[in-house]
């Protein structure tokens, strides 16, 4: 930025040119171009377009690269980073319960930290420039203000029993305290790529009572509300009868549920929940019934194939999802659990696993799930003004895919080399409102040879 003789003052444009745009909301462009104005896009179009627009603008050529969007990925547990392959126990109920237990016995508040910052690190090498994470440690929040990404932080309550209920949601309300401060000792750019909702965890964890107030909480002061939601066959008996693994958990605490008798989305659907516009999280373990229920009462899902896929949960039923009007977004869940924070991968599993499923490989074409990791992620966590496509106005979150490389070699169209060839590992450039993150091999934000090591120290204490 510098200023004329005149006293005006011009902030530098700059136009990143690919052999490939894809703006996701309009076709692809050859030889394309994106202009980008401080934090936010000025112009998309073929690059000798942009270039007569911008003649003084200072011109990055990408080479054999497809531009396109960040990737969002609408539900992550940062602060779980560190527990990647150690707990690959079958069970789910079991699995839930170990975490519970090494998380609160061995982990302090700067090893969750360096937890969330190893999420951040990944996630950016991968191209994902918006999280929606759903965490009980205020460590995702510092987190992405450091690392420079986007986010959503769902603040996590507990309290299966009902008289729990109230103590729950002030410890909930204090922790929002505590975010809201964070946030405003943060610099104004940095306050303004995050915000904050609540999530009471899931049906096994959180009582009638507890979901009622955190409801009201969320409708009273405009929060957004995230919950884990018909994820598993034990879900779905617990909520009928009481029965399976988490009911029989239950009752050895002396909690004793007798079960709704209802599914997941209609037992919410009765205490006020889905009055809110809830981000659903999973939703494996749903009827046309339920999907009805999302469509009219403007529910929104968070789909995580993977996860879904190695806990053995099923398959979420995406495509009755889309066609009922559901606003839903991919999803990675956490490293605990998926293993990798990848959502290339993600998007051609989900492909796979819903033709494989249906027997129809005309579903989830590859300009279907480049839609689903951008725009349709940004319209299920409401950020569809500011990010998700390549638009004029919208801000300058864009990555870039290197498509030169033996295993995308060659390509005839870029969208099917992207989903069907690409993962994370082939993203060159990651940037967030116009700052460079990830390039030539390194994050800018982050120290990782540092946080490598530090992450190794957490290991010994998990081990």
């Amino acid at each position: 930025m510098s200023p004329c003789l005149c006293g005006k003052v011009f902030i530098m444009i700059s136009i990143y040119r690919g052999r490939w745009v894809l703006p996701i909301t309009s076709p692809a462009i050859e030889h394309g171009a994106v202009a980008i104005d401080s934090h936010r896009i000025v112009s998309v179009g073929s690059f000798t377009e942009v270039r007569r627009e911008f003649p003084e603008a200072i011109v990055r050529d990408l080479g054999e690269v497809a531009l396109l969007p960040g990737l969002v990925n609408v539900h992550t547990h940062l602060e779980l980073t560190a527990f990647r392959g150690r707990l690959e126990e079958p069970q789910f109920q079991r699995w839930i319960a170990s975490l519970v237990r090494l998380k609160a016995e061995r982990l302090v508040a700067d090893e969750l930290m360096a937890s969330a910052l190893l999420g951040c690190l990944e996630a950016i090498r991968a191209g994902i420039t918006t999280l929606a994470d759903t965490s009980d440690a205020s460590a995702p929040l510092a987190a992405l203000l450091e690392s420079g990404q986007r986010g959503v932080i769902f603040q996590e309550c507990f309290g299966p029993m009902p008289e729990q209920a109230e103590a729950s949601l002030a410890e909930l309300k204090a922790k929002l305290e505590q975010h809201t401060a964070q946030l405003a000792r943060a610099d104004g750019a940095a306050a303004a790529r995050l915000s904050v909702g609540i999530s009471p965890h899931a049906p096994y964890s959180v009582s009638d009572r507890l979901y009622r107030l955190a409801a009201r909480l969320a409708l009273d002061q405009k929060l957004d509300l995230a919950i884990h939601t018909a994820e598993s066959a034990e879900e779905t008996s617990l909520l009928r009868d009481g029965g399976g693994a988490f009911g029989d958990a239950l009752r050895k605490r002396g909690i004793a549920l007798g079960g709704s008798g209802n599914s997941t989305i209609a037992y919410f659907d009765q205490l006020g929940v889905l009055e809110a516009e809830p981000l659903l999280i999973h939703c494996v373990q749903i009827d046309e019934n339920d999907i009805g229920l999302l469509a009219s009462r403007g529910a929104r899902v968070a789909h995580c194939p993977k996860s879904n896929a190695k806990f053995g949960h099923g398959i979420a039923p995406l495509i009755e999802l889309q066609r009922a009007g559901v606003r839903t977004g991919l999803g990675t869940d956490s490293v605990a659990s998926n293993n990798t924070c990848d959502l290339l991968e993600e998007a051609r599993l989900c492909a796979l696993i819903q033709r494989a499923a249906r027997k129809d490989p005309a579903l989830c074409t590859a300009e279907e799930l480049l839609r689903l990791m951008t725009i349709e992620g940004a319209c299920a966590l409401n950020l569809a003004d500011k990010i998700g496509s390549l638009e004029a106005g919208k801000e300058a979150d864009l990555i870039a895919l290197d498509l030169a490389r033996a295993h995308n070699s060659p390509h005839y169209d870029p969208e099917t080399a992207i989903v069907f060839s690409c993962s994370g590992r082939d993203v060159v450039l990651t940037m967030v409102a116009g700052r460079v993150l990830y390039e030539g091999g390194c994050v800018s934000t982050l120290d990782e040879g540092q946080l490598l090591k530090r992450i190794a120290e957490v290991r010994k204490k998990l081990f």
